[in-house]
């Protein structure tokens, strides 16, 4: 049975879903959409929304949902990965409004899931980004704010809670002090994924499940023909939209790295166990480490809590993460739930107080980061070459705000976000910068990952010296800058 994660897992009427059925002929539509996730999926709500009269399939290799949009932590954020570099490229008013633009991302979400009765336990709590695990990390945010400070970015967009503020929201064993973003949201990203497919169904997009593209071909005419194993789709405009998946479609491989992140769920707790934890106001949570933690508290009382993971040889893709309740929750558990084991204890660093509390469900998912950390919107009017992604593992707001920026350069709307810094018309292989080839996408991923564990354990533990302490933070910060 296929691994889907703990949101749909703990959703029966999710898991009850119909599913499409695959393609089983040949046809032609004005857009044709790889992937029925979030960029696939509000990519073509934005084209029904706005011509309504154009004809736009999506072909999904497994089904909806399947890929990081059903799996992640389910953060809404008004930001994404790269943004300041963005901004910087703009002065005074522009500056300003492209940054209104990324942040109402989340206003914007939440408008069209009321209007279309999407469902997805959408609550805006902001983050907090803690200092809670070593004294260092206390320094770390407060170097953060001061950085944000220099962008521009004012009390309105992030603030410093002390500890007494930090233990009014949540009270973690060494909470020493947070900062304060109000720019995010919680969200059931299962939830989510399924309402626009049902959406973009009622617009009249048609979804082919299980209807993997095994060829393409560029015909003479312009348009592009997508093979499947029983079917094929010929349009002028093609877009792929498979973000950690983007491996998987050879012509534009190269240009995303594929990464796992890897989830716990507790149990549901008790209202004694929330009394002693806080996120009353359920925000979104994560300590400030280069680990790159992330949890929130679901509509169900469970805690859920994640880390970035490790990058396969070759790219490879990962959906079965094998994670067993039973061997999990015993005294010592087998090597094969090492990953999972990693982000307990995690979690037990900041929260020792769930000690003993039972871990239901452990799953992972695959995200992409773009060369210099730049997500992008590229359409290719001569190719008919749609392209969004790159979102680093923060593709929820993100894929949003891409998806209608990919719209207007297609549809030729004259709009703020056709002229963003991110917004690019013109041919991939002129904006997009290619990540290195194996071996050294493998070496130079998996080296900064050793580095960046080496120094958390080094600053976890009291009795580690100072030098070792400065040498590795200062191999973490340059391995950091050359990933930048």
């Amino acid at each position: 049975m296929t691994e889907r994660g703990f949101w749909f897992d703990t959703e029966p009427e999710l898991q009850a879903r119909s599913v499409s059925a695959p393609i089983e002929q040949e046809i032609d539509v004005d857009v044709a959409i790889i992937g029925a996730g979030y960029s696939g999926l509000w990519t073509a709500y934005y084209l029904k929304q706005y011509r309504p009269q154009l004809s736009v399939a999506i072909l999904e290799a497994n089904t909806v949902g399947q890929g990081a949009s059903g799996r992640n932590g389910g953060w809404l954020m008004g930001s994404f990965s790269g943004d300041v570099n963005y901004l910087n490229k703009l002065d005074g008013e522009p500056r300003q409004l492209a940054k209104a633009i990324i942040q109402d991302t989340i206003h914007e979400v939440s408008r069209v899931c009321q209007a279309q009765g999407i469902d997805c336990d959408l609550h805006h709590g902001g983050n907090l980004r803690v200092a809670a695990r070593y004294p260092e990390q206390h320094q770390t945010i407060k170097h953060e704010l001061s950085y944000w400070r220099e962008q521009g970015f004012t009390e309105a967009d992030i603030r410093w809670l002390d500890k007494a503020e930090l233990d009014n929201q949540v009270k973690m064993a060494k909470g020493q002090a947070a900062l304060f973003t109000p720019h995010c949201a919680r969200i059931h990203p299962a939830k989510l994924v399924c309402g626009l497919a049902d959406t973009v169904k009622r617009l009249g997009v048609k979804i082919y499940e299980n209807s993997a593209v095994v060829g393409i071909r560029h015909n003479s005419a312009g348009s592009t023909q997508l093979r499947t194993a029983k079917g094929r789709i010929t349009s002028r405009i093609y877009i792929p939209a498979l973000e950690g998946y983007q491996r998987e479609f050879g012509e534009l491989a190269r240009y995303s790295l594929p990464v796992q992140s890897l989830l716990i769920a507790t149990e549901p707790l008790t209202y004694a166990q929330w009394q002693s934890i806080g996120l009353d106001n359920r925000p979104t949570f994560s300590d400030a480490s280069r680990i790159v933690t992330y949890g929130q508290r679901t509509p169900d009382n469970r805690l859920i809590f994640g880390a970035r993971g490790g990058y396969q040889f070759g790219g490879k893709i990962r959906t079965e993460f094998g994670f067993n309740a039973t061997e999990f929750n015993v005294k010592h558990p087998s090597q094969s739930q090492a990953d999972f084991r990693f982000r307990h204890r995690l979690l037990l660093a900041l929260f020792p107080q769930l000690e003993g509390v039972n871990i239901t469900h452990g799953w992972g998912g695959t995200l992409a980061i773009a060369r210099d950390f730049a997500p992008h919107a590229v359409f290719d009017p001569h190719s008919g070459l749609g392209f969004i992604g790159g979102y680093g593992g923060e593709g929820v707001g993100a894929a949003n705000l891409f998806a209608r920026t990919l719209v207007d350069l297609i549809l030729e709307r004259k709009t703020l976000l056709s002229t963003m810094p991110w917004a690019f018309k013109t041919d991939v292989k002129k904006v997009l910068k290619p990540w290195e080839s194996e071996p050294f996408r493998y070496l130079g991923y998996h080296s900064m990952n050793r580095v960046f564990a080496w120094e958390d354990r080094l600053y976890s533990r009291g009795e580690s010296s100072t030098w070792q302490r400065k040498l590795a933070k200062g191999l973490a910060d340059r391995l950091e800058g050359m990933m930048s």
